[in-house]
């Protein structure tokens, strides 16, 4: 429940990033978020929800690892974006001084709260 929580916050403030033409600010380097760094996170998050669906369907230890590391993978690029965010303060002049403060928090603590479930889950899953 906690990772689509997550998702939730996280499209919502990629539609915030779109709609408030992140995309049209690449050219001339607007934005602190590159394209890259932007479809890259919410990529590898689902990557990784698909890799721990499989292991509570199947119960392969290999695969909870998986979607574990692929996790912090995301995790590290949201943390990125935060960093980013964080610097650009009150001089943001790209979509991303569109985001409201209550959503970005919202999103990195269900992040975090999903990230040690899931290493919590793989742990146990591994002794049991």
């Amino acid at each position: 429940m906690t990772w689509l929580f997550t998702a939730l916050v996280g499209i919502y403030l990629l539609y915030l990033w779109l709609s408030g033409g992140g995309l049209r600010q690449q050219a001339t380097k607007v934005t602190r978020f590159p394209v890259t760094l932007i479809f890259s996170h919410p990529v590898l998050g689902v990557s990784a929800l698909a890799c721990w669906v499989a292991f509570l369907l199947t119960g392969n230890r290999a695969l909870a690892w998986t979607a574990f590391g692929v996790l912090a993978a995301a995790a590290l690029l949201g943390f990125v974006m935060f960093t980013r965010w964080l610097g650009a303060g009150r001089h943001a002049r790209g979509a991303e001084r569109r985001f409201p403060l209550f959503a970005v928090l919202l999103h990195g603590l269900a992040g975090m709260a999903t990230f040690v479930l899931v290493i919590l889950t793989a742990s146990v899953a591994g002794l049991l």
